[in-house]
């Protein structure tokens, strides 16, 4: 069987055996045109033998029945079915009407070829009924004109030719059962494949449903985080104030200095959880599109030194250095301020975290380009590192690079994510790169003059590092 199938692929061109239904169509053609001519080969010599006097209406049968073997090499070589099959239905009806008017007329045994010829256009050529048509027509009048010129000739009586219709009705008929077959399959594939379309389709009415309540759900839950976390603030500056005023007017002595140690830990306890409290919130925000960009126009120099001296005590905490770095002038600029402070002082407060006993080092420079100058700001430390294969984690909501660092260093794994979504309403970004015990680079770049009615565009492409990094 594979054998026969590779024989008919052989004049099936290239480009029809990329569609499944194309070359089951291409398959079926070759196929019929191989083994259906040997049908009518029985055909032929039943005329050969029946004529008294076999000339040139004889012979011309004979010669169109042998014709249909070349069809499966007019498709290869044409590489076009339907142009190939236009010409075989053609053939066989000028063949069934040919032998029809020598060869017993209107009662003639090679009529109902007539028939298959029309079956087998409407078959190959499903997309051009007109042509179809329009073609059977053309040989029927060509027919009754060729009558009425000249008659039907009676070659041979009717009463010879009986055997001959007996043979060409069973062979129109095993041709005609064989398409019915393929046709039947072919129909049961479509049927088969529309069900499973709809089911599909069915499917995919599901999954919208079930995104528009997990989006309904989200948005609750960004609303619902964003009161709660509002209503957190209110208690924590309560905690905080008033833990800070008994610290201001404590009297430390030696007997009570437990007492002061247990209100600075309140303090401390206040002023982290209120941190959390306003990464969520912050993230809330973002996630329900109600967060808005504050433009002002600020010097980018002073902005630097200013974040330096906030987080200089941070990083002193395990003993590092924390360096600035300003590259060329750096000039006046106009984005959000708060927030790319916030960004600042999440990565500053990540690489002192990661490192103990090393330097951290921010490094601000104006990257001036033709479409708009960028700020660009790497923030370097160190510390532990990243292996490559936990990069991809670091932006996520609450993602950190392993269980063991959240377990050791703690932590809710937003401040990366919402510094990458801040970038992002700038129209700039953030990519790091890193090396385990070696340290890591963050890098931020954002547009340097944004203003306040401006849709936050698209980074440049290869804009977001200037070493090989993850981007984000």
């Amino acid at each position: 069987m594979n054998r026969l199938i590779n024989v008919i692929d052989w004049f099936i061109p290239d480009a029809a055996k990329f569609e499944r239904s194309e070359l089951s169509l291409a398959r079926n053609f070759v196929f019929t045109h191989l083994f259906g001519p040997l049908l009518s080969q029985s055909i032929a010599i039943f005329l050969y033998l029946t004529d008294p006097d076999p000339g040139f209406a004889c012979w011309t049968m004979i010669i169109c029945t042998w014709l249909f073997w070349l069809f499966p090499l007019v498709l290869k070589y044409t590489r076009n079915l339907q142009l190939s099959a236009f010409i075989s239905v053609e053939l066989l009806a000028f063949t069934a009407l040919f032998g029809s008017f020598h060869y017993g007329g209107v009662s003639s045994p090679f009529l109902p070829w007539l028939i298959v010829s029309l079956l087998l256009g409407f078959f190959y050529l499903s997309d051009k009924p007109q042509i179809v048509i329009g073609l059977f027509a053309f040989n029927i009048a060509s027919f009754f004109c060729a009558y009425l010129l000249w008659g039907f000739p009676q070659l041979v009586p009717l009463s010879l030719l009986e055997p001959v219709g007996w043979i060409s009705i069973l062979s129109a008929t095993i041709y005609m059962s064989w398409m019915a077959i393929y046709y039947a399959n072919i129909t049961s594939m479509r049927s088969e494949l529309e069900r499973e379309t709809e089911r599909h389709r069915a499917t995919a009415v599901r999954l919208m449903q079930a995104k528009e309540l997990a989006d309904a759900a989200n948005r609750a839950k960004s609303i619902f985080l964003a009161k709660m976390s509002h209503e957190l603030r209110t208690p924590l500056n309560a905690v905080i104030g008033y833990s800070e005023m008994l610290l201001e007017t404590f009297e430390p002595t030696a007997r009570n200095e437990h007492k002061r140690v247990d209100l600075g830990r309140i303090n401390a306890a206040g002023k982290h959880l209120l941190s959390l409290v306003a990464d969520v919130l912050d993230l809330s925000k973002i996630e329900s599109n109600s967060i808005e960009l504050r433009i002002e126009r600020f010097d980018l120099a002073e902005f630097a030194r200013d974040v330096v001296t906030t987080t200089q005590r941070l990083a002193a905490e395990k003993g590092n250095a924390l360096t600035l770095n300003c590259i060329g002038r750096l000039g006046m600029v106009s984005t959000d301020a708060t927030k790319l402070r916030q960004i600042l002082l999440n990565l500053i407060s990540n690489a002192a975290k990661f490192t103990e006993g090393g330097t951290i080092a921010l490094s601000v420079r104006r990257d001036a380009r033709s479409g708009g100058d960028w700020i660009e700001m790497q923030v370097r430390d160190t510390g532990i590192g990243i292996a490559p294969e936990q990069l991809h984690r670091l932006f996520q909501n609450f993602g950190q690079a392993t269980a063991a660092t959240s377990g050791k260093y703690g932590g809710t794994g937003l401040g990366l994510a919402i510094s990458q979504k801040f970038c992002a309403l700038m129209g700039g970004g953030v990519t790091v790169s890193s090396e385990p015990g070696r340290g890591s680079c963050f890098t931020v770049r954002v547009l340097a003059e944004l203003a306040a009615d401006d849709p936050a565009p698209q980074s440049e492409p290869g804009d977001a590092a200037l070493s090989p990094a993850l981007a984000v």
